[in-house]
């Protein structure tokens, strides 16, 4: 403790009655000191994080500060306000590791690791009461109403739950809204009202989205004001914790307010970079800190593959630009007649900012709202040569199922595209891995023929398949990973899939033959099982290997080849109960074939970290070898 760059000592933790309506000038002056010294150890240690190159979010937990120190005072003063700063932005997760380090629950020098593999600090909170993280947020969104349950527990006692402009957006938080004033719950919600998401600033993009009429409408007790006035902020806090019933504080201030290079800027969501980091520190007198960052260094990977390229690509970002490709053969007129693209504030993460910025025509910034977006997409497909194009995260797909279902039965034209499937590189851990995106093939048969599941291994792959699907009819999926990918190569070291590939849907390829067994597998994972196959084979082991593109197709060919070897191995980052594997096995036995058959998915929690993920759920190439040695005796 006594080596840790910033000097937490002076930290005293406040607590108030609610009989102090009003701050002390004594309290409101130790309120400010603590608001200073949090403000600079969050911005310190997600700065480490971003020096490790594992990314993170400062500031949205920078700007609650004030507040969430306000409502854990009243928490520890009172014994009437259930002792959870429980949050519906997962991002700000930052704050609630900077409580637990404060107030002793989990060691200080902890935080040199978050979002790190195997230490716990994960991108959004997860439940542990052994470091002081006392709930799950999930997703935008996903707070609110699981808050009314915990008030509906705690009748006599208030419960604050710390909310965005961002997470507000979504459809769940007016649902949760109502029932909150139906049955006259003691519930806070107490709004960051920044302007800023991901893709902008939603007073632009949503002009029409007034978060204390949206409220008020639904009935809450509302009341508006500055963020950054502290004293202000104390008193109206202390309005809706003594108030009988839920209260809404929206609470109006600039993104990181007080960080130059940050302020007001919707860059400020993800992680502070390590210079601004250092100039802000070093003008606060956080020396030390800022000299820390100073040496932070990204660690390098010494992982190596055979049978890929040394360079990699990224699925997720190619998708937008073919779809620049595509829109380009088309006269304008054409475009705005026949496709629309809905970005659900994503759209970096997703690839769609390119085509917002180089077709804005056809381009509609949709906010945090995925299964009204997706419902959008889907009615502009409703007519006959038109395609709506959608895309979110692979995790969010399971929002969307219901209005799926109704877009099918609509014979709708849609083109999704989700990103960050599967767990590679996912840092916001659990909640956001994308491992249930068969979730989307569960429709009526009559449907089936309509409805595909594509997931390419690499850039080359993806741009030849997007081509080729894009004029299809029904709804097409197109999953991408958050990791960029290496390039297959073939035995003689050229590209599997290069300028000359022509994508066949439902087609599986056939990487390596093999006569003892086949490992089948797709999208991030090929590269790997490359990687394992021919080092087994080097060792004389003469398995084969398969690349199924289409996920819910069967390629009867391929079928009989594999099935009529000594074994096949099913490997996915999906779900191990609702994956490829989950399926494949019956499709051999009903066509009558007996290899015998293994499947290697994703089976436990997350563990945080990058790539680590992959071998954490041992569908690594390691993991591909021993398997196979296992399973060829």
């Amino acid at each position: 403790m006594a080596d840790f760059p910033i000097d937490v000592s002076g930290y005293r933790p406040l607590s108030f009655t609610f009989e102090e309506a009003e701050l002390s000038d004594a309290k409101k002056k130790h309120l400010e000191e603590n608001i200073a010294l949090f403000r600079d150890l969050i911005i310190f240690y997600t700065a480490i994080a971003a020096g490790k190159g594992l990314s993170g979010h400062s500031g949205g937990p920078y700007n609650i500060v004030p507040e969430v120190l306000i409502a854990e005072g009243f928490m520890r003063g009172t014994g009437k306000v259930v002792p959870v700063a429980f949050d519906e932005a997962g991002h700000r997760v930052a704050i609630q590791y900077a409580l637990a380090a404060m107030n002793g629950e989990m060691p200080m020098e902890k935080l040199y690791h978050y979002r790190a593999a195997g230490e716990g600090l994960y991108g959004h909170p997860e439940l542990d009461r052994s470091l002081g993280i006392k709930f799950s947020s999930g997703r935008l969104g996903h707070m609110f109403p699981f808050v009314n349950g915990v008030a509906r527990a705690n009748p006599d006692k208030h419960v604050v739950l710390f909310g965005s402009d961002g997470s507000q957006q979504e459809g769940n938080d007016a649902e949760a809204a109502r029932h909150a004033v139906a049955h006259n719950l003691k519930v806070s919600v107490l709004i960051d009202d920044n302007n800023v998401t991901i893709a902008g600033y939603p007073k632009e993009y949503l002009p029409g989205f007034d978060l204390a009429r949206t409220l008020g409408g639904h009935g809450m007790r509302i009341d508006s004001g500055e963020g950054e006035d502290w004293e202000r902020l104390y008193t109206r806090i202390h309005g809706a914790l003594t108030h009988d019933g839920p209260s809404a504080l929206v609470n109006t201030r600039v993104m990181a307010p007080g960080i130059p290079e940050l302020e007001g800027k919707h860059t400020a969501h993800d992680v502070v970079p390590v210079d601004a980091a250092i100039a802000y520190l070093e003008k606060r007198g956080q020396k030390n800190a800022a000299d820390y960052l100073k040496g932070v260094e990204k660690p390098k990977s010494d992982l190596s593959y055979v049978g890929v390229s040394e360079d990699k690509g990224s699925n997720r970002k190619t998708f937008g630009a073919v779809i620049n490709e595509i829109l380009d053969g088309m006269p304008e007129k054409e475009r705005v007649e026949k496709v629309m693209v809905i970005d659900s504030d994503l759209e970096g993460s997703t690839g769609l900012n390119s085509i917002g910025k180089e077709h804005p025509e056809v381009y509609t910034k949709g906010g945090v709202m995925e299964r009204g977006n997706f419902s959008v997409a889907a009615g502009f497909g409703f007519e006959e040569g038109k395609q709506g194009v959608f895309s979110t995260f692979s995790a969010f797909l399971e929002m969307i199922v219901s209005e799926l279902t109704m877009a099918r039965l609509n014979e709708s034209n849609v083109l999704c595209h989700f990103s960050h499937a599967g767990v590679d590189y996912m840092a916001d851990n659990t909640c956001h891995y994308g491992t249930n995106i068969f979730f989307a093939d569960n429709g009526p048969v009559d449907f089936h023929t309509k409805t595909r599941l594509y997931f390419p291994a690499d850039p080359n792959q993806l741009r030849a398949l997007v081509k080729k699907v894009f004029n299809d009819t029904g709804i097409r999926f197109v999953f991408s990973t958050r990791s960029t990918v290496h390039y297959v190569l073939k035995e003689d070291g050229s590209k599997v899939y290069d300028e000359n590939y022509s994508f066949t849907p439902g087609k599986d390829d056939v990487i390596r033959e093999g006569s003892a067994g086949y490992v089948v597998t797709y999208g991030e994972l090929l590269y790997r099982a490359v990687d394992a196959v021919d080092r087994l084979r080097k060792d004389g082991i003469d398995v084969g290997l398969i690349n199924k593109p289409t996920l819910n197709v069967v390629d009867e060919d391929t079928m009989r080849k594999i099935g009529q070897t000594g074994f096949v191995l099913v490997v996915e980052s999906q779900h191990f109960q609702t994956g490829l594997g989950s399926k494949f096995g019956t499709w051999l036995l009903e066509r009558g074939l007996t290899p015998t058959y293994r499947h290697l998915g994703v089976t436990e929690p997350g563990h945080g970290g990058l790539e680590e993920h992959v071998f954490h759920h041992g569908i690594d190439s390691g993991s591909i070898q021993k398997t196979v040695r296992e399973l060829t005796g």
